[in-house]
């Protein structure tokens, strides 16, 4: 794909999956939690349930592991017909702890990426989560030192990113944004006259899938973070 990225200025990472492992983690997760129900329903029954009810509590609790905590908890109590145990609602609490203390694990090259990077380039953070959540994440990655600014949405459709970079005085047409998601990183971003990069993680949750009548080409598709720098280095 030959994409010209000659004007850029800025330039926006995603963190969860960009930077740092985190879908793996949820659904390890999901793992366990079937395992604690599996007395009153089929791994597949509790897993699109678990997803229905995710859904359906997105607009209250937004993205993020509390709101996926609570997702579980009250689909713990649909599928037993609130007969479930205290002891299981304790365990899936613990299930939620595990994940917010978990150690920050960098994916590979990112530190070495931002370090090329930010002394020709004005870098951000540009995420969606639980804003606690992420702020600890970034202090444990030790990476928060490249950033002039971080961000934290709601949502990332395309208000949200025009209104940003207007606040922070940012032309589209000197950004960037690099993510793993088609859906929350690159097809926004396109559509308000920015430029993106598209960098797959091997696990995608299933609200951030985009089917191929969506997608668009005119952006560039990595396979590592790494090579990033073949493009924008220079």
């Amino acid at each position: 794909m030959d994409i010209d990225f000659k004007d850029i200025k800025v330039i926006g990472f995603d963190a969860d999956d960009t930077l740092w492992v985190n879908e793996t983690y949820f659904r390890e997760t999901e793992e366990r939690f079937a395992e604690l129900l599996e007395g009153y329903e089929t791994k597949n029954k509790i897993d699109q349930e678990l997803f229905k009810v995710e859904m359906q509590n997105l607009e209250l609790y937004g993205y993020g592991v509390k709101g996926f905590v609570l997702s579980m908890i009250e689909t713990a109590l649909d599928l037993s017909n609130n007969r479930i145990s205290q002891q299981t609602l304790t365990e899936i609490l613990e299930l939620g702890k595990k994940m917010i203390s978990h150690p920050v694990e960098l994916l590979d090259g990112v530190e070495e990426v931002l370090s090329k990077l930010e002394h020709k380039y004005r870098l951000i953070v540009l995420t969606k989560g639980d804003l606690l959540d992420q702020e600890r994440k970034l202090q444990k990655s030790g990476i928060s030192k490249y950033f002039h600014h971080v961000e934290v949405l709601s949502d990332k459709k395309e208000n949200n990113y025009r209104n940003l970079l207007e606040h922070l005085e940012i032309d589209v047409s000197e950004f960037l944004m690099i993510g793993n998601s088609l859906k929350s990183d690159v097809l926004p971003i396109l559509n308000i006259g920015a430029k993106a990069i598209h960098v797959p993680f091997h696990t995608t949750w299933a609200h951030e899938m985009v089917a191929e009548d969506e997608q668009i080409n005119n952006h560039l598709k990595l396979n590592n973070l790494k090579d990033v720098l073949k493009y924008l280095e220079n």
